[in-house]
């Protein structure tokens, strides 16, 4: 049995959250340790602890709709 892969789900405003069976890398390649299952990734580029969301997103006014309530 293959192994189940990961859900990507984009919150409305807000971050990227990732659950299940992921690995993150940096473009050269290395591995980026998540330290958990599900991780909320940063959309609004503001994060100090990018790749990872800060809610930094909340502070700037960032916008951005989910699959749901696009026109």
């Amino acid at each position: 049995m293959s192994e189940p892969g990961a859900t990507v789900t984009p919150y409305e405003d807000g971050p990227l959250l990732v659950r299940g069976s992921f690995e993150i890398v940096t473009p050269d390649g290395e591995r980026i340790e998540p330290g958990r299952g599900t991780v909320a990734l940063c959309r609004c580029g503001k994060s100090a602890s990018k790749p990872f969301c800060d809610g930094s997103h909340k502070l700037v006014g960032f916008r951005a709709p989910t699959a749901e309530t696009r026109d």
